[in-house]
């Protein structure tokens, strides 16, 4: 295999990653790069979240991340970081979590930036799936002279885009289910008015986690009994979620606040052509992530044609007096994590 290897003139040491021995501090550096990079959560997307750091003589000089769509990207915002403190960057070593760009988008491509700053070197946790991307941007950083290695930490830089890399592979958005329930697994109260049975703490995680979503999905029942808005109100945030209701019979109120707010609703009514279909057309609207917040029908449908890639139970020590229980098969999924938000208990369940 190796003696393949050194025989293939065309194979760019680049994507050897898996031979290379990383050092602690090169560790260091790109965990710093993944770090840096949430600062863009939720403010980038259909962009990935990227990091940069720049390392000369052992010292991180400076740092970037992709702060918001039409922003700088992460290694030119890491560049005039350096400029600003007076640091050269001459020869320094550029950690980087994602590919570099060598094409024009919204922003100049990085693969100039960097040409332009004199990097010496250039050290990638993961390549970018984009077509208009894949391997140029590492082959023009080589052509140029620059010494590219690539998979430090690619594990986690990969966990950290992972809605993105969904996306780039499938064409369909990332599904996260999340649903609250009571201390019996009650998701509604029956015997009273619809209305929220989680702390207000919880809340305000649910809006971070809208935040991160592209796209929020529930069914006609939910907006019928509960009225929700379905936006981001208790964080700050500079654009809201598309809202879709799953409605085939068109029997929600007109007045509803997701149709008469002002913000974007696609309200999928006879033209319903099912879930997959759905799902389809919202890859092509460039939607990454999409949180369905239904009830346990439109869950349960999800859950039953394998759409779901990620489930949230939300669990609260309340009790409902006239229960609608939810029984959810989450037999193929793999418990990840268990969380606090509020005065709730959260288990968060992976394919």
């Amino acid at each position: 295999m190796l003696l393949l290897l050194e025989s293939d003139a065309l194979m760019s040491n680049a994507y050897l990653g898996w031979f290379m021995t990383w050092s602690e501090a090169q560790h260091e550096y790109m965990r710093r790069a993944i770090e840096v990079a949430e600062k863009g959560r939720g403010q980038v997307r259909p962009n990935p979240l990227v990091g940069c750091v720049l390392v000369k003589n052992d010292e991180i000089i400076a740092e970037g991340w992709h702060d918001h769509l039409g922003g700088l990207h992460a290694e030119q915002m890491a560049i005039h970081d350096a400029e600003e403190k007076g640091h050269n960057t001459n020869g320094s070593v550029a950690y980087v979590t994602l590919e570099p760009c060598n094409h024009f988008g919204r922003t100049p491509p990085c693969t100039e930036a960097l040409l332009w700053a004199g990097i010496g070197k250039v050290v990638i946790a993961h390549g970018d799936p984009n077509p208009i991307v894949r391997g140029n941007g590492i082959s023009v950083l080589e052509e140029a002279g620059i010494e590219v290695e690539s998979g430090l930490l690619e594990k986690d830089a990969a966990m950290q885009m992972r809605e993105f890399l969904h996306w780039c592979q499938y064409r369909r958005p990332f599904v996260t289910v999340k649903v609250a329930v009571d201390a019996n697994g009650s998701v509604d109260d029956l015997s009273k008015a619809a209305g929220r049975f989680t702390s207000d703490e919880c809340l305000k995680e649910v809006h971070k986690l809208r935040k991160d979503c592209c796209a929020i999905l529930v069914g006609a029942n939910t907006v019928n009994r509960d009225n929700p808005s379905l936006n981001v109100r208790l964080i700050e945030t500079q654009r809201q979620p598309l809202r879709v209701i799953i409605d085939p019979n068109n029997r929600i109120d007109t007045n509803s606040n997701v149709l008469s707010d002002g913000l974007e609703t696609k309200h999928l009514t006879e033209d319903f052509r099912g879930l997959p279909a759905t799902l389809d057309m919202l890859g092509d609207l460039e939607i990454q992530r999409l949180l369905v917040e239904g009830g346990p029908d439109t869950i349960n449908r999800f859950l039953e044609e394998g759409l779901v890639d990620e489930f949230i139970l939300v669990q609260s020590d309340s009790t409902h007096v006239d229960p609608v229980s939810a029984d959810f098969d989450l037999s193929i999924f793999t418990q990840i994590s268990e969380e606090t938000w509020g005065k709730e208990s959260v288990k968060i369940f992976t394919r």
